[in-house]
């Protein structure tokens, strides 16, 4: 395996839609894109395997394509370090192998950024993660979900585990936009 893909989110049909979950919808698309359809339950989550392929019919069957396993924890945002990091210990992956993609009140709506490592900034899915895999060493791909007038913790978390208010179109664009981040990413060894 070359990369793990650890998409952060909270279980449940009742999260579905959410700011903080857009790193479940990311992950859900790359891997329509990819053609990784199976998903089996493992390491305390749901799990894909396969080779990323941005273009399956182009891409000629020797160019050697990155192998990726993606995984959408079902512990709760909170707890994503304790799926995440027996899967990392499975695929003897080092640390700049795992990539996160979550959410990030701290970039306006629309932006998307990659980052080895840094800050946490309050993220709990961030913080399980660099307490589970041993430090904050692992990229990420912050989607950025805007921030709420307040910066009281109540109104913060009301925000992020609401629903999106921007027009569906525009949700969509951040999604494509994540995705090419990701895919630009791992394929970067492959050029």
């Amino acid at each position: 395996m070359d990369w793990l893909i650890v998409a952060l989110g909270n279980p449940g049909r009742e999260h579905r839609g959410t700011r903080h979950n857009i790193g479940f919808v990311v992950a859900d698309r790359l891997c329509l894109q990819w053609g990784l359809h199976e998903r089996k339950k493992r390491f305390g989550g749901f799990l894909a395997e396969g080779r990323v392929c941005r273009d399956q019919h182009l891409l000629p069957a020797q160019l050697a394509r990155p192998r990726v396993a993606v995984l959408w924890p079902q512990t709760y945002m909170n707890e994503v370090g304790r799926s995440a990091s027996p899967a990392r210990g499975a695929y003897r992956l080092d640390l700049d192998r795992v990539l996160a993609i979550h959410d990030d009140i701290d970039l306006p709506f629309g932006d998307v950024r990659t980052r080895l490592g840094g800050g946490l900034a309050g993220h709990n899915g961030l913080k399980s993660l660099s307490a589970q895999l041993g430090g904050p060493g692992f990229w990420r791909v912050r989607i950025g979900v805007g921030r709420p007038a307040s910066s009281d913790p109540q109104v913060v978390s009301a925000y992020v585990l609401g629903r999106f208010t921007e027009p569906p179109e525009e949700v969509d664009q951040l999604v494509r936009k994540a995705c090419t981040a990701v895919e630009e990413l791992v394929l970067a060894e492959v050029g």
